[in-house]
């Protein structure tokens, strides 16, 4: 009796014989396809260099919480003034394009202040988060023409 009787699932065996002719079909004798290594070198983040670079320089008041450039997210921690302890900020920029576009940014800040103790949630004024942006897309700008002059 040969091996082949000794198979209880011809269906199975009928695959896996498919599988295997198809999988020596693909060679046809030619050569494996060589990776390219210079592009397995580059590296790349997934928004805006420009953004991601002025928003890092734009918070580094503060420490970091999160930062990833392929997501284009970066999240302060929670950072109190030295001048002003009883309030402290915490902020998040978000990339959301590789273009170098006003909509292509997002900044949220939270607030909190002391009140005996603890801390207690407080409004963030507008135009505290649209200067933040401002600032942002600001020194973007500044990268910009730096790289390109």
């Amino acid at each position: 009796m040969s091996a082949f009787a000794t198979i209880r699932r011809p269906a199975t065996f009928a695959v896996a014989i498919a599988a295997t002719v198809g999988l020596a079909a693909c060679g046809g004798g030619r050569e494996r396809p060589q990776a390219d290594m210079a592009a397995a070198q580059v590296t790349t983040i997934g928004v805006n260099s420009y953004l991601w670079r002025a928003a890092l320089d734009a918070l580094s008041f503060a420490p970091l919480l999160q930062a990833d450039s392929n997501g284009g997210v970066i999240v302060s921690d929670w950072y109190a003034n030295p001048s002003n302890p009883g309030e402290r900020v915490k902020v998040t920029v978000t990339i959301l394009d590789s273009d170098l576009r006003a909509d292509a940014l997002r900044v949220a800040a939270s607030r909190q202040v002391n009140q005996s103790g603890s801390w207690v949630d407080a409004p963030v004024q507008a135009a505290t988060v649209q200067r933040l942006e401002d600032i942002i897309l600001t020194k973007a700008r500044e990268l910009r023409r730096e790289a390109v002059s």
